[in-house]
């Protein structure tokens, strides 16, 4: 992260070490495309697999203001380490640009983090719930998620099972 601050010192609000020993970077959202293009296709450092991303609701811990967090993990191959850092998102703008047309390994987990959390990624070519049904109310994953309540029922879906071939879902 010292080249990525280096080189955008506007971008970078943040730097710790967690408990564990790894080190953190805390990008501005509007920044985060640029960071990553220069993590990915800076030669020295060919952060060019998509680890991981996931989103965090802060809602109940001491200092949760802005209240999602997004988190990315990226691995170099080349340097045989991986890069953390995380976008701070306000729960009145659900919004952080997609890094899909960067990194095509990143549609799956905004879709996931959309699901899960409700946050919008700018610019994905396909957002839209992947686990859930699109008649799901809420995310699931908010500390403020109401586990008691009922989920709108819905007629079963026809469902064409290449497999087993026609009958399996209650249709013919």
């Amino acid at each position: 992260m010292d080249r990525v601050s280096a080189h955008f010192p506007e971008a970078v609000v943040e730097r710790y070490v967690d408990r564990a020993g790894g080190a953190w970077a805390v990008i501005h959202a509007d920044s985060l495309p640029k960071v990553a293009a220069f993590l990915k296709n800076d030669p020295e450092l060919e952060f060019k697999l998509f680890g991981s991303m996931d989103g965090v609701d802060r809602l109940h811990l001491a200092e949760n203001d802005p209240r999602f967090e997004v988190i990315y993990i990226l691995y170099s191959l080349k340097r045989r380490e991986h890069v953390r850092f995380k976008v701070r998102v306000s729960e009145h703008k659900l919004v952080v640009p997609s890094l899909v047309p960067l990194f095509r390994g990143a549609n799956w987990w905004e879709r996931l983090t959309f699901d899960f959390y409700g946050i919008r990624f700018d610019g994905h070519p396909d957002l839209r719930r992947i686990l859930l049904y699109e008649e799901f109310q809420g995310h699931p994953l908010r500390k403020d998620y109401a586990l008691r309540d009922r989920q709108p029922l819905i007629p079963e879906r026809p469902i064409k099972d290449i497999f087993r071939g026609p009958g399996t879902s209650g249709h013919s």
